[in-house]
């Protein structure tokens, strides 16, 4: 079945001047690829890879060229034009994507840039773009597991954090007291998942397992330091000492200890101990 605002691969059922006509195995419909994308070379029987969507005249059309994003997708795009119905947005595409002034958060301008949603709608069959985004959260309850690795396209900053969107499904936030690298606005990133909320929302790191294991690790090698008559411990302590002291192997020290050092919460003595940075 040929899937509107989605990539799919079709086959190649007729060639004319103009380009090509496409069929999905299982539908009837046919639906033309204009000759300005066609590869080189194509014959009836090939399968291409398209994008389908509504042309100038609402005819459903395929084309090589990729939106910046497709049905079922939150994006920041920009507004290239305003007319009575809506916004329209660049979205990669020849034809721009409406916003109808009622899928609006605030009125749009031209040159702005929005997060919205792309869905079709359901009453004139067109893709479209919706700028209240609430309504399309949290539909779908999260089944994640901790450590689990997901999309995470950042969206707004807090006091606490980075708001996030979780595979296009999910509200999720990455707390500002865990990020250790330059994130930004509208950025995607690749998180994992520290545990699913009973409210739905998911807490999520940038970290993998191994790092945060690294992390927690080094969180108990400071405590240790800060702890009165702390023994000497560092690079030169065997690996008997630093299992005993931290139950962990003298690879995994070294590696927390590296990491308190690059972030500036220890320093090294000239004995190579390891000591509080003041």
């Amino acid at each position: 079945m040929i899937q509107l605002g989605k990539y799919q691969t079709l086959e190649v059922v007729r060639m004319v001047d103009f380009g090509a006509y496409l069929r999905a195995d299982d539908d009837e419909k046919e639906i033309l690829l204009p000759t300005r994308y066609l590869p080189e070379d194509s014959k009836p029987g090939d399968r291409l890879e398209v994008f389908v969507y509504n042309d100038s005249e609402d005819r459903l059309i395929a084309t090589t060229e990729k939106p910046y994003a497709t049905v079922g997708q939150f994006a920041f795009l920009s507004v290239s034009a305003v007319n009575d119905i809506g916004a329209f947005l660049d979205w990669g595409l020849p034809k721009d994507l409406l916003v109808p002034f009622g899928e609006q958060r605030v009125r749009m301008r031209r040159g702005g840039i929005y997060l919205v949603y792309i869905y079709v709608d359901d009453a004139s069959k067109r893709i479209v773009a919706s700028a209240k985004i609430d309504h399309f959260l949290g539909n779908v309850v999260p089944e994640y597991k901790p450590g689990q690795k997901v999309s995470a396209l950042i969206y707004e900053h807090t006091e606490i954090g980075y708001k996030a969107i979780v595979d296009n499904l999910h509200r999720g936030i990455i707390y500002s007291n865990e990020i250790f690298r330059p994130i930004e606005l509208e950025e995607n990133v690749t998180a994992y998942v520290k545990q699913v909320r009973e409210d739905g929302k998911i807490d999520l790191t940038l970290n993998d397992i191994a790092v945060r294991r690294t992390e927690a690790l080094a969180d108990k090698i400071l405590k240790y330091l800060e702890a009165p008559h702390a023994g000497p411990v560092g690079d030169k302590s065997s690996p008997e000492r630093i299992q005993l002291i931290f139950n962990c192997s003298k690879k995994d020290f070294k590696k927390a200890a590296g990491l308190l050092y690059r972030t500036h919460r220890v320093v090294i003595a000239e004995d190579g101990t390891l000591v509080k940075a003041s």
